[in-house]
């Protein structure tokens, strides 16, 4: 039996996937954590196969979580489960030891099969994630609709506490798109991504 944990907010995508796995009788479903610092207390207690991990938590981003993961708990397998299809942040997750990729527009079987390939030593990429890898690195990665959102707000003067407020999110939620999008664009404050999307058009 592979033990599963989950580090996802949405209860949505939660309840979807604990489905998903229910009907898998090789796979458990032992731990669903909202937030990394949840995942790191419940690991203090017990380790799974393998945690399923959401990259945009309320608390942290989900690479360095996964760095922390992978430096502590080593036999621990980690596999990147988000929206983010980026070249640079697939690569970036990676390199701090997630053993697969799997976008959220994943068919059931390819879920399944990211988790039964890491708890065997393989990386797995979903069929989206792989074709994102083969994107030329020259082509700027576009902006989700609600990062173009918090973007354009931050251009507008707008700090986190206001932008969170406008957009009836959490504080930290936006501050982890913030530095999503630092991440993504490879810019190493708010004025330059500000000045690149300007110059690209991308808001």
């Amino acid at each position: 039996m592979i033990k599963v944990f989950l580090v996802e907010d949405h209860p949505l995508i939660i309840e979807g996937i604990k489905s998903m796995l229910a009907e898998d009788t090789t796979i458990c479903c032992s731990g669903i954590c909202n937030t990394g610092d949840a995942l790191m207390q419940l690991l203090k207690q017990q380790q799974p196969d393998v945690i399923l991990m959401d990259i945009n938590l309320p608390d942290i981003n989900g690479l360095e979580l996964c760095k922390m993961v992978k430096q502590q708990y080593p036999q621990v397998f980690v596999i990147g489960l988000t929206v983010n299809n980026q070249p640079g942040i697939i690569k970036k997750m990676i390199d701090n030891g997630a053993s697969g990729y799997v976008l959220k527009d994943a068919f059931k079987n390819e879920v399944i099969d990211a988790i039964k390939a890491a708890a065997n030593g393989q990386v797995f990429y979903s069929h989206s994630a792989a074709s994102a890898m083969r994107k030329p690195d020259n082509i700027l990665p576009s902006l989700t609709r609600r990062e173009k959102e918090i973007l354009e707000l931050i251009g507008d003067g707008l700090i986190n506490q206001q932008i969170a407020d406008k957009l009836f999110l959490d504080v930290t939620t936006v501050d982890t798109h913030r530095k999503n999008m630092l991440a993504k664009y490879k810019v190493r404050n708010t004025a330059a991504l500000i000045k690149l999307a300007i110059n690209e058009r991308l808001i």
